[in-house]
């Protein structure tokens, strides 16, 4: 025989005469019954009060406040143990992949050329030391290594960095126009053909970049793909002098070749910087990834006011001191000689009336 809290639930064994209270609540025991007993040989029930039934006065109806009606996506099934249902997916996207690696592949592309352009002009210190002593084989082995895999991992890279870039446009041009309530009036394939085919995306990923400003754009953006479009084109123009410097004929003319090619490598790695600033503006980050605070200036009206008073210069203000004191100096002695002559002239009344005394008596 077990009594159950009406409280806590907890069944407490009886030993002897019932009792009435829980001993660790304090909740009303209810009467004593077999722990395993139906609910139809129970000598009592369970009922569901609301929870402000104490607070509410008796006879009083409050009407609950009607909440919004519920909605399911699927067949509820009551219970504790029905897992929640999962978030539906939206279907990714096969550029976004891609264009999410745009920054990293932008970095990696810069360190590529960078060891391109220090391979180049290793060899042209090669080259330079060669017009007077012999060169190690083993040298020209490694100077020959490194032009060649920096000289293929470079471009390659720069490859891939552009397919990134124009499924970044795209997708970031897809976001633009969504949100004004239009569509992208240019194709896929025209974005990618003009950022893509040399030649032509010298000219037209500036076009892109410029629509995707909108018409209220922000001068920042705006003067940040000015700036990228033009060393845009100067890449280009540097890339074909280089193609075109490594068909000299001359020893001296090769040379050369070989240190413009390491010069328009480093130029590529600051390009390649470059595009990663422009890029983050436009989404309102500066060059190391952090938002960007925004700034405004405005012209004050009042004229400004001198808080510190002007500097003099030190001999001034030392002459201007001991002008000062001297003239506090002669002051002093000029008041000590008047206060002598007052004592000189108030002694000689005094004398002068004790003789006048003297005679009267």
């Amino acid at each position: 025989m077990v009594q159950p809290c009406a409280r806590c639930g907890a069944r407490w064994a009886v030993q002897g005469a019932p009792m009435h209270w829980c001993p660790r609540c304090r909740g009303v025991l209810l009467s004593p019954g077999k722990v395993d007993a139906p609910p139809a040989q129970r000598n009592y029930r369970w009922v569901a009060r609301r929870p402000d039934h104490r607070t509410r006065k008796a006879g009083t109806t409050t009407p609950a406040p009607l909440g919004p009606t519920p909605r399911y996506t699927q067949i509820p099934r009551w219970g504790l143990l029905d897992p929640p249902p999962a978030p539906t997916r939206t279907p990714e996207r096969p550029l976004r992949g891609i264009a999410a690696r745009r920054d990293r592949l932008l970095v990696v592309t810069a360190f590529a050329f960078v060891l391109a352009g220090l391979a180049e002009y290793g060899r042209y210190l090669i080259l330079l030391q060669n017009r007077a002593r012999l060169i190690p084989g083993w040298l020209l082995s490694i100077s020959d290594a490194t032009v060649l895999v920096f000289g293929v991992i470079a471009p390659i890279c720069a490859l891939v960095t552009a397919v990134s870039l124009a499924a970044w446009l795209i997708e970031a041009r897809t976001i633009v126009f969504t949100a004004y309530g239009k569509r992208d009036p240019r194709k896929r394939w025209s974005l990618i053909a003009g950022c893509l085919v040399p030649g032509v995306n010298l000219i037209w990923p500036g076009v892109f970049l410029t629509e995707l400003l909108g018409a209220d754009s922000d001068p920042r953006s705006r003067r940040a793909v000015r700036i990228w479009w033009c060393a845009w084109a100067l890449s280009g123009l540097l890339w074909i002098a280089a193609t075109l410097w490594r068909d000299a004929s001359t020893l001296q003319a090769e040379a050369d070749g070989v240190s413009f090619t390491g010069f328009t490598n480093l130029c590529a790695a600051g390009f390649a910087v470059l595009t990663l600033w422009m890029v983050r503006t436009l989404e309102g980050r500066d060059l190391r990834g952090d938002i960007r605070s925004a700034h405004r200036w405005v012209m004050a009206a009042d004229p400004a006011e001198v808080v510190i008073a002007p500097v003099e210069p030190g001999a001034v203000a030392v002459h201007d001191n001991a002008e000062h004191d001297h003239a506090e100096h002669d002051g002093a002695e000029h008041d000590w000689a008047e206060h002598e002559e007052i004592e000189r002239a108030d002694s000689a009344r005094t004398g002068e009336n004790a003789q006048e005394e003297v005679v009267a008596k």
